[in-house]
């Protein structure tokens, strides 16, 4: 299909095609969705699980553990963003999106994932005032103050993508336009657009190192600070019970920017747009699908709650007539 001329700027009569994953042979569109439906089950399922176990089990009701609540619906909500859309265009060959339908995906995906990378922040400050200021975090670390520093972190990554967002749907496109994506991300609807994309892309490129390198600069002088008063304490065995109560956010961590690694490296290198593609879409999915695996394997509290919900429940159904 040919793309007719371009229009002076977006608008409501535009229409986007996702192409999905160019190159990927038809016989495998339906591998990869129960592969995506798999993923995003264990994602629904494992994230619902300790919402709910936090949420009835008091001795989680903790500042940290308010802080997971937080990761887990927002990783609900990352993936709801974009996997269903995903779904569809695998199962059913939908490839079409509307003009506000792609620009309010794009807004909420670039909002959500802006939210985990600032929830981490928050996160790594309460491992540093539980293991560097035990005496204050009692002090420090309050519902109310808990509450005020997660609101922040939401509020934040809700108006940071606005400006480019608006700038975006400002642009020239064709009224069928071809996004090379299996969904409606910043870059690829700037690359699809007829207007120059210079201005966009810088603008992208600024508001990822805000959302991205300055978050991860100060996980990283938190855990700095919480090494160096760990490595203070004396025996061995207070040691290891500082270090592990920090493991599993570590690990989430790592998964995150791991994930932002591979699609940044995909993008940059010199390889075919598929791989571009297909490491945005490990983003999108990767730590989603992780972070619950780590928290109810990596930590025993969470575990614990899980496994005496679980029980609890199967007592229930055995009481039953």
């Amino acid at each position: 299909m040919e793309n007719v001329a371009c229009n002076g700027s977006g608008d409501s009569q535009t229409v986007f095609y996702l192409t999905g994953i160019p190159s990927l042979q038809k016989s495998l569109f339906l591998p990869i969705f129960f592969l995506f439906l798999l993923f995003y089950l264990l994602i629904l399922v494992g994230n619902t699980l300790i919402l709910v176990a936090v949420v009835t089990d008091p001795s989680l009701h903790k500042p940290m553990y308010f802080f997971l609540v937080n990761l887990s619906a927002l990783d609900i909500l990352f993936t709801t963003t974009t996997v269903p859309k995903m779904l569809s265009l695998f199962l059913l060959g939908d490839h079409f999106l509307t003009f506000p339908s792609c620009f309010l995906q794009m807004y909420l995906f670039h909002s959500f994932s802006c939210s985990e990378a600032f929830i981490l922040v928050v996160m790594a400050y309460d491992r540093y005032v539980a293991i560097c200021r035990p005496l204050h975090y009692p002090v420090h670390m309050t519902p109310q103050t808990n509450a005020a520093l997660a609101a922040s972190a939401w509020i934040t990554a809700l108006l940071l993508p606005i400006p480019a967002v608006v700038q975006t749907s400002q642009m020239a496109f064709d009224s069928i336009t071809y996004i090379y994506h299996c969904f409606c991300d910043h870059l690829a609807l700037v690359q699809a657009s007829c207007s120059d994309t210079n201005p966009q892309t810088l603008m992208g490129f600024c508001i990822a190192m805000v959302v991205s390198f300055l978050p991860l600069l100060l996980v990283l002088l938190s855990y700095a600070c919480i090494l160096a008063s760990v490595l203070r304490i004396n025996s061995r065995e207070g040691r290891s019970k500082a270090f592990s109560t920090c493991s599993s956010h570590l690990l989430v961590v790592g998964t995150y920017y791991s994930s932002i690694a591979i699609a940044y490296v995909a993008y940059r290198a010199d390889l075919p747009q598929d791989f571009h593609i297909m490491g945005n879409v490990v983003y999108a999915i990767l730590t989603p699908v992780l972070n619950p695996l780590i928290y109810t394997l990596r930590n025993k509290d969470v575990k614990a709650a899980i496994t005496k919900m679980a029980h609890h429940q199967d007592m229930k159904n055995v009481r039953k007539p």
